[in-house]
């Protein structure tokens, strides 16, 4: 189910940050017709930022986490966390929700440290996580023990989540999305690098460069182009 239906975003011809990132040049207008969207582009061309935005619209934690993981404190998280955030605009079917969870890769060690916190007062908190700390698994397993027993119902707003898996454990994770999103109780945004994950049937797929954002088909994306002339050049080695 698609919660949140389109976001925009203009008027930021003054911030330098975001003035300096290509495709928000023209502003953003996106409409979201899919249960699963994919944001591709290369590194710096603000696929996070507008995650980030999305996130703390959702008032979900921005170190990762949702609306009750509340760690938004230390160095640069004081006021507007996110650049983009003040400029964005969000329209949601039925009404705005506030369940559902932001995952960023680069900063999943700080809430799986957050969370060992919390059990120190109730284990019981780890039977969300598949029974154990986070850090008693592998990085690719506690990201996966995150995915199949913390999500059920709400947005999902995941940066990157193939940083820590395996082809075989990305395949895992598209099963997990295909048994969530088919149940009609979830929406996934997705920034990602890889060329498994954006083959997921029926998905949106967005492509962010020079020209702005623009939607794409997965034989369309560099992803894809890239990766299959690499592997026609090696096969003929």
């Amino acid at each position: 189910m698609q919660f949140l239906t389109s976001l925009s975003a203009t008027g930021f011809n003054d911030h330098p940050y975001l003035q300096g990132i290509p495709s928000f040049h023209n502003g953003i207008q996106l409409n979201l017709q899919r249960n699963v969207t994919f944001f591709v582009g290369e590194n710096g061309s603000g696929k996070s930022t507008l995650l980030e935005a999305i996130a703390e619209h959702c008032e979900f934690s921005l170190r990762g986490g949702n609306r009750n993981h509340n760690h938004n404190t230390g160095h640069r998280f004081g006021g507007y966390e996110s650049a983009m955030a003040p400029y964005l605009k969000l329209s949601w079917n039925p009404r705005r929700i506030s369940e559902g969870f932001f995952m960023r890769a680069e900063s999943f060690f700080n809430f799986a440290s957050y969370i060992d916190e919390l059990a120190k007062d109730d284990r019981r908190i780890l039977n969300a996580y598949g029974g154990k700390s986070l850090h008693a698994q592998s990085h690719g397993e506690s990201f996966l023990s995150l995915f199949s027993n913390q999500f059920e119902s709400g947005i999902y707003i995941l940066d990157e989540p193939e940083a820590a898996l395996s082809p075989a454990r990305i395949l895992a994770f598209m099963a997990v999305i295909n048994e969530l999103e088919t149940s009609g109780r979830t929406q996934f945004l997705i920034a990602t690098h890889s060329p498994i994950l954006i083959c997921y049937p029926g998905a949106a797929i967005f492509k962010f460069d020079e020209n702005g954002i623009s939607e794409t088909d997965y034989q369309s994306t560099e992803h894809f182009t890239l990766t299959k002339s690499f592997l026609d050049t090696q096969i003929c080695f």
